[in-house]
């Protein structure tokens, strides 16, 4: 791969900002960035070749950074979230119930086996997606913090049940894979709390900062490319590497200059450069070869949309209800892993992706009634006075 070849890749990137400055964040960027891949590669014009190890390379890279930019969103230090964590972690129970039969019936509709897997991408969300929503509307009521829990619990655990539901056949080794990436999280999130409390590394981020020397990104690059080393070694995805370094970032809370740094590295270079590859990896043709996978997508969308609004059962809101299940990072990890793997069906990946697309419209609408809801003067969904936000970490 040349510098020229990564040039076009990054331009090819600039399909996601556009479409998502069409109108105020309609369009989620790595839709975007997806679809300008499809273009330029294997399905499209075949400019980009998706299996030039460099770019492979680069787009784990990118990929391992994208999720701890999303493992940075779980609120794990709002402390007003805590009173609504019993009740959030309730609804994450509920729908992973529902999900497993919607799951296993879909899987059997379409024959295709993968019914665990389906009810992982069910059950998902993505707190990297709902968390602006939230914080740009000002929506701040209690089944507001709910729905927060809610999404933040059925993240973290479908980054950690993916990779055992996408290959069952290797749950064991991989259950031991993502105890061995757990561990060491843990073990990290143990050392920079102590660098933490004696004071090294606040004086090292003063003298970054008063020097210019970045040492505060050079950190979580470290960490994160520390983890998903580990996780390759062990046969497990950098997702769970990149959302445990992600977690650990959101536990001792992100400063801004670090915020601005990972926003440059993640979302202006390595990211890109990961949906764009997706993108290419992605052979569209054989969704039109089998179109029953047509089929495949819209059930999966539909079912999503369903297993969240069922929530509505237990007194949530259905406009929360159903954004609970916007989601992007799980259904891209699925068939990042299953491309790599061939553990998925020609033209699955397709499908699941274009389930996500379908899924992200319908939850847009959701958050634009939520919004609009929380300006009334009469909605529940109101923010509350006391000035109570629901910042992501």
């Amino acid at each position: 791969m040349s510098l020229a070849s990564l040039a076009v890749v990054l331009a090819v990137g600039l399909a996601g900002p556009a479409l998502a400055a069409s109108r105020r964040r309609a369009v989620p960027v790595a839709v975007g960035e997806i679809l300008g891949g499809v273009v330029v590669g294997r399905t499209g014009l075949g400019w980009v070749d998706p299996t030039d190890p460099v770019l492979v390379f680069l787009a784990q890279a990118g990929f391992a950074l994208i999720m701890l930019v999303a493992g940075s969103h779980v609120p794990v230090r709002a402390s007003h979230l805590r009173p609504a964590l019993r009740r959030g972690f309730g609804l994450a129970a509920y729908t992973g119930v529902l999900a497993v039969p919607a799951g296993l019936g879909v899987a059997a509709a379409f024959g295709t086996a993968h019914g665990w897997l389906y009810a992982v991408l069910l059950a998902s969300s993505s707190a990297a997606l709902v968390l602006p929503v939230v914080q740009d509307a000002g929506l701040s009521s209690p089944p507001v913090l709910v729905m927060i829990a809610h999404v933040a619990v059925a993240d973290t655990a479908a980054i950690v049940l993916l990779p055992l539901a996408e290959q069952p056949s290797r749950a064991g080794r991989a259950l031991l894979g993502v105890l061995a990436v757990a561990g060491a999280a843990v073990a990290v999130f143990l050392i920079v709390r102590e660098l933490r409390v004696r004071g090294w590394q606040r004086r090292l981020h003063r003298l970054s900062r008063r020097r210019n020397l970045g040492l505060e990104l050079r950190e979580q690059l470290i960490i994160v490319f520390g983890l998903a080393g580990l996780a390759e070694a062990v046969g497990v995805s950098v997702m769970l590497a990149g959302f445990a370094a992600g977690l650990i970032l959101a536990a001792q809370g992100e400063p801004r200059r670090l915020a601005r740094q990972l926003f440059g590295v993640a979302d202006g270079f390595l990211g890109p450069v990961f949906f764009v590859w997706l993108g290419a990896s992605l052979q569209l043709k054989d969704l039109v070869d089998h179109p029953r996978l047509f089929g495949l997508a819209g059930a999966l969308a539909l079912a999503t949309v369903a297993v969240h609004a069922a929530a509505r059962l237990l007194g949530q809101p259905l406009p929360l209800a159903v954004l609970a299940g916007a989601q992007l990072g799980v259904p891209v990890a699925a068939v990042t892993i299953g491309e790599r793997t061939g553990a998925l069906r020609p033209g699955e990946g397709a499908a699941i992706l274009t389930a996500a697309v379908l899924g992200l419209a319908v939850t847009a609408v959701a958050a634009a009634i939520a919004e609009r809801g929380a300006r009334g003067p009469d909605s529940g969904l109101r923010q509350a006075r006391s000035g109570t936000s629901a910042e992501p970490a």
